[in-house]
């Protein structure tokens, strides 16, 4: 079947995204600046503890990616969860969860390419952090209107360089606490012998506020955000059906590796009292390496140094990702939206491609006004583009689990046969709202309430919209 109209136009997409491509985003999203540079604030807060926080924090995000799987398996359409919304739930929550998800993504988008420019510095401490952002802004937006497999491909390799660097690191810091080569301070029993597994206990209260596991809660819990993407890609996978459960179930496996085993080794190779809020465990193992050096080309390099730029290219490397990542699926939530009426028809547009063009373009248009912000306010750039996307994350993950109580609730009195069933449906459902809401609370305790105010009013912003734009 041709998927052009009458005019020659193309209306649909196509499914160039191999198995190989589709495993790649999904493990892509489970790992990020989350993973490499934001764990020193949750440690900090937590001690060892925060283990297990990243590992319930883990499952829930499963079950939320088994709910959203079952979804898109059953349905690989353009709009993933914002399609469901639509479908089963109604019109405005079809709406709602559509621009908000894209709001997220461009706020992310503005606070990667800030991000970029500042690792950009590292090496070229001379270039202006606009010039960066505006010139891997134009490659990146480039690679997505090539084609979506020019997508696919840039996202594996991203992904590839981040796996391989967290594998390095395991068994790097396995050799170390094994052969003892580590430092006086490396031991496995640091994760016990300094105040318990749960030194600042699970809802102590200091004179700054609530510290302890709970506390940290919040911040593990947005290290997840992301792994929603693999929804985004059921509309241009070659075989949904197989691929789509592959990957996601797979999810869970990679965040035991590759968050849980990495911070019990990182946790054992340096005490917990030495991390502070602007390094990470990762930072820790290679403080014990001062003075160790190599000869390369006959030139001396100290370790440190080494080690120094190679994680500046990780973690360079895994803003690209989210950004490459978020200009792909902002693009396909925009023109899924069209197909719903919730959008301007104009974003329904595809190129040669089969690339939503108008989408892409338009969404980089937002993204790229962080651009002129970090020309403006450099140093305040982050800390202004981040203020929403903790709500609307939020949203976006409660949403995605009352959509799926509303899609069962559909297929079941139809007798339809789910090709992808959730785990522990409906309990899992029930478990994973209700986690959402204490993580509100806990966040509205301990410093963060302008974030939880901002959700019934970013709420009530999009009604206002959805009503303007529907009477219109």
């Amino acid at each position: 079947m041709s998927n052009e109209n009458k005019t020659g136009e193309k209306e649909t997409l196509v499914r160039g995204l191999t198995n190989r491509h589709i495993q790649l985003i999904a493990l892509g999203g489970a790992i990020g600046t989350g993973l490499f540079l934001g764990i020193g604030p949750a440690a900090v807060l937590a001690g060892p503890s925060v283990i297990l926080g990243y590992a319930l924090a883990g499952i829930i995000a499963f079950f939320i990616m088994r709910q959203l799987g079952e979804m898109v398996v059953q349905e690989p359409v353009s709009g993933s969860f914002s399609h469901f919304a639509y479908k089963y739930w109604g019109n405005f929550p079809g709406f709602a969860s559509g621009w908000n998800y894209w709001i997220l993504y461009i706020l992310v988008s503005m606070a990667e390419l800030t991000a970029i420019g500042h690792y950009i510095h590292f090496w070229w401490p001379d270039i202006p952090l606009w010039v960066s952002s505006l010139f891997f802004f134009i490659v990146i937006n480039a690679l997505n209107l090539a084609s979506v497999k020019v997508y696919g491909e840039t996202e594996f390799w991203f992904s590839i360089i981040k796996v391989v660097a967290i594998i390095a690191m395991i068994i790097f810091g396995v050799y170390l606490l094994i052969s003892g080569t580590g430092g006086e301070k490396a031991s496995i029993t640091n994760l016990w012998n300094d105040g318990g597994f749960f030194p600042k206990g699970l809802f102590n209260k200091t004179e700054n506020g609530y510290s302890g596991l709970f506390a940290a809660m919040a911040m593990i819990m947005f290290s997840f955000g992301g792994l929603e993407l693999i929804g985004i890609t059921a509309a241009e996978a070659k075989n949904p059906e197989k691929t789509i459960p592959q990957a996601t179930n797979q999810v869970i496996y990679r965040i035991l590796i590759f968050y849980v085993g990495a911070l019990v080794i990182l946790f054992s190779l340096s005490p917990w009292r030495d991390i502070t809020e602007g390094s990470s465990p990762f930072v820790m193992v290679f403080q014990n390496l001062n003075g160790l050096e190599f000869s390369l080309f006959g030139k001396v390099i100290q370790f440190n140094t080494l080690i120094a730029n190679v994680l500046n290219l990780i973690v360079l490397t895994a803003a690209l990702s989210v950004y490459n990542s978020s200009v792909y699926s902002n693009s396909r939530m925009l023109f899924g939206l069209a197909q719903q009426g919730n959008a301007p028809k104009f974003l329904k547009k595809l190129n040669k491609n089969s690339v939503p063009i108008n989408a892409i373009l338009i969404s980089s248009c937002f993204a790229g006004i962080c651009i002129i912000i970090n020309k403006l306010v450099p140093e305040k750039a982050f800390e202004y583009l981040m203020a929403l996307v903790v709500s609307t994350l939020i949203i976006n993950w409660l949403m995605i689990c009352y959509t799926h109580l509303k899609f069962k609730k559909s297929i079941n009195a139809s007798g339809i046969h789910s090709k992808f069933p959730s785990i522990f449906y409906p309990v899992s459902n029930y478990i994973c709202i209700a986690f959402l809401v204490l993580i509100l609370g806990l966040m509205s305790i301990t410093g963060m309430e302008i974030q939880v105010i901002l959700i019934p009013v970013w709420i009530g912003f999009l009604f206002i919209m959805y009503r303007l734009y529907k009477t219109k």
